[in-house]
């Protein structure tokens, strides 16, 4: 995961490094161009510098041709022929390269070939410019050009660490006091004040909404606290009185039946109305205890006490518990979940069939034999029949992945070899 640093800087950086592969080649040409302009113009006045000085030598003829090939031997870069008419050239301008002879190597020559008048006389002059290898001059426009870019890229570094630090202070003392921030817990809820608008305006904001939630939390808290009060005492009342229906001695059969119907249903509306409230406490985070919880004792004690609902329906229970896995949860929630989970295996088993109880170092699996997978798109909705066969109240599933998310552990559920595995890891 990247830092609000990081995300600023790569663009930046990505954004010069950019211009400076673009600067390169205009640099290069920019200067050659100049460079080209000003070797041309330098030529033009070295071409009249030479017919002038010439023209005040007043040479005779007949030293004319003997000085001219004095003055090629002499200077270099200067190459002066008669011209077969006398008439005027055109002056060519060119870039030539060619091996030279006194530093033997290839070199590249800008040269100027143009006319100049001696004694009334038109001769050809050839003036010839070396150059700087192209490659060498690349070379240091891209040195230059990569110690800028550096130092560009050095300078964002250093500027946007002193700004952000500055700027974003405030930012991540509001983000400490959301990190400490309790929704069970008592406790005020109040963010330093800033000199920047956007900040200020942002902890209002985070603190209207946090008062609502804190609000919100308080009723929802006051509801399942009244709702399990309210309605424990009628269940509770209506369950003694069928109780003593069934023990009234003038209770027909056909009476016994409708009585032993109303209290199937009215256990399943106690069970219901339990799990809803234990859904409730647990989105409300009203369990906060937390233990250092050994689940291998835990899982041991939690199969040995439903030894007698195997039992009966005839299935075979394996353990595969190896090692010692210590977690820090609520005991709680962690009963429910195994109590859940083995329920689960027992519910969608066979008669005969078999459990297995396995436990390592990370992962709780319960696997129980079976003929048909479960709906994987409603396993862990509320009150979704995820089997016609073996259907339940729709809650255990739900609680269980609720407890997963709590302590952000992850649930997976796959039927494979007739067997249902339920995985969950820590």
């Amino acid at each position: 995961m990247n830092r609000l640093l990081n995300q600023s800087l790569k663009p930046l950086a990505i954004y010069a490094l950019i211009v400076l592969l673009l600067s390169i080649p205009a640099y290069y040409f920019i200067v050659d161009r100049i460079w080209v302009n000003e070797l041309d113009k330098h030529q033009y006045v070295l071409r009249d510098k030479i017919e002038s000085r010439l023209a005040r030598l007043n040479l005779p003829d007949s030293t004319v041709e003997q000085t001219i090939n004095i003055w090629n031997k002499i200077e270099p870069g200067f190459i002066l022929t008669s011209h077969p008419t006398d008439s005027l050239i055109k002056d060519s301008v060119y870039t030539t390269i060619r091996f030279d002879d006194f530093l033997q190597d290839r070199e590249q020559f800008r040269s100027l070939s143009t006319s100049v008048r001696i004694n009334n006389k038109h001769y050809r002059l050839l003036i010839e410019t070396n150059m700087e290898e192209a490659d060498e001059t690349v070379m240091a426009i891209s040195f230059a050009a990569i110690f800028f870019f550096l130092l560009l890229l050095g300078g964002f570094i250093f500027l946007i660490k002193k700004i952000s630090s500055r700027i974003w202070h405030p930012f991540y003392l509001t983000l400490d006091v959301l990190k400490s921030f309790r929704l069970n817990a008592d406790q005020e809820i109040s963010f330093k004040p800033s000199n920047i608008q956007e900040f200020n305006e942002l902890n209002d904001s985070l603190s209207k909404l946090l008062i609502r939630n804190v609000n919100v939390y308080k009723q929802q808290k006051e509801f399942t606290e009244n709702v399990s009060h309210e309605l424990q005492t009628p269940l509770a009342i209506v369950q003694s009185k069928l109780d003593l229906l069934f023990q009234h001695p003038a209770l027909t059969e056909e009476q016994f039946g409708i009585v032993e119907s109303a209290n199937t249903a009215l256990t399943r509306v106690n069970r219901i109305n339990k799990n809803l409230l234990l859904l409730a406490r647990i989105e409300n985070h009203q369990f906060a205890d937390y233990e250092q919880i050994n689940l291998a004792v835990l899982l041991k004690d939690m199969l040995g006490i439903l030894t007698e609902h195997l039992g009966s329906r005839q299935l075979t229970l394996h353990e595969n518990i190896t090692g010692t896995l210590m977690i820090e949860a609520n005991p709680v929630l962690v009963e429910v979940l195994i109590n859940n989970l083995l329920i689960n295996a027992i519910r969608h088993n066979s008669t005969g069939g078999e459990i297995t109880a396995a436990l390592n170092q990370k992962q709780l699996t319960i696997i129980n034999s079976g003929s048909h997978a479960l709906e994987q798109e409603k396993l862990f909705r509320r009150f979704s029949t995820t089997s016609v066969l073996t259907p339940g109240s729709g809650l255990g599933l739900a609680i269980i992945k609720q407890i997963c998310e709590l302590y952000q552990w992850q649930i997976t559920y796959n039927f494979s070899n007739n067997q249902h595995i339920f995985t969950v890891t820590f």
